[in-house]
């Protein structure tokens, strides 16, 4: 009995060395498919296996394209995001409120991480401000100030600057005498702000009874040809005498020269304009515009793309300025305009390559 027991264990201890060492040469078979299962469900880290960051999307909500300012803006901008890493998409409404608020909505939508917004209606742009909130998006108003909204930053010129410069301007060319105001449009909070400037120098003036302002009027939508409707609006009232213009940017200054070299008087009435426009700069060499106010855009749009990336990355934007907008004290990076005329056009916007210096002149003598 104890010889058969025996020999049974001696069995079952050979039987179960002969499963082990198949086991073992199974799993060191590099070609067994379960092996290679194994090894493809479960790879060791590397690089590939890591995740990537997520690239930062930010949205562009633009008033318009139809000045060659903005076009400007648009491709130094989505140039300085891009810069950075970041990607951008870009709508314009050519000055449609409804289709700005649309377009806001379908950038929100894509899931963009922040917006920008060029208002085209400083008020009704409140709304995108609160969808883009609702949907957990950051809000960085761009040139323009969003009114009555709590947006989250503010990055634009000194916009009041802007119009004390140009009054200081003339009002050192023309002390005394009738004042031709053409302002921008009523639904821009800038064109406020430009013209708040030009009054805070001009005001005592009139106070002390040197100068009256015989015209003063808003340009409906920014279009140039509602400035040049009030231009002659303004020189048929004061049967064509007027001593000085100042006009909210280049294009409503172009054409109210217009309407001033149809009357045969362009080039004897100082004008000012602001954007540093390249029509603008020639019109400057050729003495029937006195000046321009330049707000360097290639430092607002890398500024802005800056700031924006980094809201977008949830970091803290440490700023002292805040602007108010009706509702809240914003946030506010404001940077410094300078004022062009015929005698630094050369240091000054054609230095820093923002024209050419063949592009102004056309051939004309310096």
């Amino acid at each position: 009995m104890d010889i058969w027991i025996s020999k049974s264990l001696t069995m079952l201890v050979a039987i179960a060395l002969l499963f082990i060492a198949s086991g073992c040469e199974k799993l060191d078979n590099p070609l067994n498919p379960e092996v290679d299962s194994v090894q493809n469900n479960n790879p060791l880290p590397d690089e590939e296996a890591i995740p990537q960051e997520e690239k930062i999307k930010i949205g562009f909500s633009m008033d318009t394209l139809e000045e060659e300012r903005w076009l400007r803006d648009r491709d130094l901008f989505k140039s300085a995001v891009e810069s950075l890493g970041a990607e951008v998409e870009i709508l314009a409404a050519n000055g449609d409120d409804a289709l700005q608020v649309l377009q806001a909505e379908t950038l929100i939508s894509q899931g963009v991480d922040l917006l920008v917004i060029v208002p085209h209606n400083a008020e009704a742009a409140a709304t995108i401000v609160k969808k883009a909130h609702l949907a957990g998006i950051k809000v960085l108003s761009y040139d323009r100030l969003i009114k009555n909204a709590d947006i989250d930053l503010y990055v634009s010129f000194d916009n009041e600057r802007v119009g004390e410069l140009q009054a200081e301007s003339i009002t050192k060319l023309v002390p005394k005498g009738k004042y031709v105001y053409i302002g921008g449009a009523d639904t821009d909070n800038n064109a406020h702000l430009f013209k708040k400037g030009v009054f805070n120098i001009l005001q005592p003036l009139i106070d002390k009874g040197d100068i009256k302002v015989v015209y003063d009027q808003w340009t409906k939508n920014w279009l140039p040809s509602n400035a040049y409707a009030n231009m002659q609006e303004a020189l048929n009232a004061n049967g064509g005498k007027v001593d000085a213009v100042i006009a909210a940017n280049d294009a409503t200054a172009g054409m109210a020269i217009q309407a001033m070299i149809e009357a045969g008087i362009a080039g004897a009435i100082p004008v000012a304009g602001q954007d540093a426009e390249l029509a603008a700069a020639q019109r400057i060499v050729e003495g029937t515009q006195t000046m321009t106010v330049y707000k360097p855009i290639p430092t607002l749009a890398e500024e802005a793309a800056k700031l924006a990336v980094a809201m977008a990355r949830g970091e803290y934007i440490d700023t002292s300025r805040k602007v108010n907008n009706g509702k809240v004290e914003v946030p506010s990076v404001l940077l410094s305009p300078i004022a062009v005329n015929k005698l630094n056009i050369e240091e000054t916007v054609i230095a820093d390559g923002f024209h050419l210096e063949e592009e102004v002149y056309q051939g004309n003598n310096r």
